[in-house]
């Protein structure tokens, strides 16, 4: 379980963003690696490779016992580079804006390459993690033999370069850019009628506000402690980028040339990333392969519910794996 590093010699797509090498680093849960099946976890925006264990943010779902059983399963957890996971500083290349979820997807491949893994069991990921895991599909499409993107796209919408947009603005010219940003992002993985339920205009006296205000400035001083602001800035970058180089005849091709068997989990009523475009890739794809399914959970949640609901996600996962 503890932070392991590898040295990756990168590619010449980068070297207009001005690096050759980069230290990816990652960690191990369950079976020792080449002794079992391997699942790759790709964690969501502001997480990191500590996918279980007792400060594992997805423990309910990665563990003994549990749908992704450690007891029976390998997984590997890399860190997105530059999300200053257990760093102090997170130094940027200068021309970090060429940074992509497709270049993202390329380094772990390198770190899977340097790990000896040609192959994988499954590749998991909610948010942007399944987005790159995607992305990872679409270089790949023989290394892997199950695909199960949670709660995000094949690529990123008007809808979702819109609020990177206004991420951007507010991380560049808030005073108080990591709080400002999170609390304006917690109002795109929530819902309505999730903040009605949890909140229902409960005011908090001795703090002189609503609860649900209270429950933003909470967040936003969380995220803050553990995050820096170029770690959320290259994150943030990162969504905007989502198949930004997928063509319709690009997914005709890996349709036709993968034998991934692919499940699709979408949440009914996500904001980020809406049950209907991911529906729209679902029939898409659905035209040229046939190895590809579709789950929805049910919730008032929104984004976050892949968080929340974890009883009908472990359901859904248990009947792929």
């Amino acid at each position: 379980m503890e932070l392991q590093k590898l040295t990756i010699q990168l590619p010449a797509t980068f070297k207009d963003i001005g690096i050759s090498t980069i230290e990816l680093t990652y960690q191990i849960f369950g079976k020792p690696l080449h002794e079992a099946p391997i699942i790759l976890v790709n964690h969501a925006l502001t997480g990191n490779s500590q996918v279980a264990g007792t400060s594992g943010w997805w423990k309910a779902i990665v563990g003994t016992k549990k749908a992704i059983n450690l007891e029976k399963y390998t997984v590997i957890a890399f860190n997105i580079p530059w999300n200053g996971y257990q760093l102090e500083e997170v130094e940027l290349p200068v021309q970090h804006q060429l940074l992509s979820t497709k270049k993202v997807a390329e380094i772990f491949w390198a770190g899977l390459d340097q790990l000896n893994v040609p192959v994988l069991h499954a590749i998991i990921g909610g948010s942007i993690g399944g987005s790159i895991g995607w992305e990872m599909a679409f270089l790949r499409p023989h290394a892997i033999h199950h695909l199960i993107p949670i709660a995000c796209s094949l690529k990123a919408s008007d809808w979702l370069i819109a609020n990177v947009l206004v991420q951007e603005h507010i991380l560049n010219h808030s005073t108080s850019p990591i709080e400002d940003a999170r609390k304006h992002a917690m109002l795109l993985y929530r819902t309505p009628a999730s903040l009605t339920e949890k909140f229902n205009l409960q005011y908090k006296k001795e703090e002189q506000q609503y609860a649900v205000e209270s429950w933003l400035e909470y967040h936003g001083k969380t995220l803050k402690n553990r995050f820096s602001l170029n770690a959320y800035k290259v994150i943030n970058h990162l969504l905007k980028t989502i198949g930004q180089e997928i063509r319709e005849s690009d997914i005709v091709k890996f349709s036709q040339a993968s034998n991934i068997k692919i499940h699709m989990i979408a949440i009914n009523s996500d904001y980020m990333f809406p049950r209907e475009e991911q529906l729209l890739i679902f029939e898409t794809l659905s035209r040229y392969k046939s190895s590809i399914k579709y789950s929805e959970i049910q919730s008032i949640h929104g984004h976050d519910a892949f968080l929340i609901e974890y009883k009908q996600l472990e359901t859904i996962l248990n009947q792929v794996l």
